[in-house]
């Protein structure tokens, strides 16, 4: 059996911090694809990439308009890949899409879509999860600061820094209804969060994160080193961004809805070994075990 190294621990009985062991950007210099060369270099530096109309407005009703139906469906909502938010017992988000809906897994083969994954991860790609994220007006909660990657490998199996994301928005992202925060540059480091993951940690995880949070202090020093970044645009933008990106969104106290489309793509030169640091694996809905290109 070959062995894998753990270039990342976690889960310790303490936190640890060390210095990204991957590259950002995967491709060759060059190579061409829809990212253009300084948008690639700009992803490099900050580990995101906003584009500001990545669909157009039709198709942004046809994804919302499918969006709606999933959740008005009690089949839905009875299935375990649904979420429910804990104080309004509504759906908050809704996993592994593209297999459940014909209408996104059309949005995943998009070569606007997988065409930058591919480009970015140098590689063919599949996706290791995909999921519609749901925040209503009038209290829908946040995510609290975490980076995927320390999830993905600790829990998922992942091993190495080969995974990108793209949140893109299907309803306006206001400065106030609890949009993607980012701190450009964290994604050069990688937090280790201390505390043993709990077996089944994802249903709690999901709903609140406890296992895989940093700490205060380490949160304090990213910010201070590198500030936050609030993502705002009309619906149908999109915000690409890497693994390991200390990311998270505030609780939706406005009026104004806030959903969006969320798809991680890894590449197939990456793909899920056992989990680093959690006692079994996630389900296949939440870490996808089809390592399957996309075409």
């Amino acid at each position: 059996m070959t062995t894998i190294t753990d270039l990342y621990p976690s889960r310790g009985a303490t936190e640890v911090s060390v210095p990204r062991q991957d590259p950002v950007v995967w491709s060759a210099p060059g190579e061409p694809g829809p990212i253009s060369v300084p948008e690639l270099q700009t992803y490099e530096r900050d580990g995101f990439l906003p584009v500001e109309e990545l669909i157009t407005a039709n198709e942004v009703a046809v994804y919302h308009e499918e969006l709606e139906r999933l959740i008005a469906d009690p089949a839905i909502r009875a299935d375990d890949r649904s979420i429910i938010e804990p104080q309004s017992q509504e759906i908050r988000s809704v996993f592994e899409v593209h297999r459940i809906s014909e209408v996104f897994a059309g949005l995943v083969r998009d070569e606007r879509v997988v065409g930058r994954a591919r480009q970015i991860l140098g590689s063919d790609v599949y996706v290791h999860q995909s999921r519609i994220n749901v925040k209503p007006g009038f209290g829908a909660s946040g995510f609290y600061w975490h980076s995927d990657f320390e999830t993905w490998h600790a829990e998922d199996g992942l091993p190495n820094m080969r995974t990108v994301s793209v949140s893109i928005a299907l309803t306006e992202n206001y400065d106030t209804n609890g949009g993607l925060m980012i701190m450009p540059g964290s994604h050069h480091t990688y937090l280790g969060c201390a505390g043993a993951t709990p077996k089944d940690n994802y249903k709690k995880s999901l709903q609140m994160q406890d296992a895989g949070t940093p700490s205060d202090e380490a949160l304090t020093g990213f910010a201070s080193r590198h500030g936050i970044k609030l993502f705002t645009g009309k619906a149908g933008s999109a915000t690409w961004f890497d693994c390991n990106c200390m990311h998270g969104s505030g609780d939706n106290i406005t009026p104004f809805p806030r959903s969006n489309v969320f798809i991680v793509f890894n590449s197939v030169e990456n793909t899920a070994v056992e989990p680093f640091s959690a006692p079994v694996r996630r389900p296949e809905f939440i870490g996808a075990r089809d390592f399957t290109p996309v075409r």
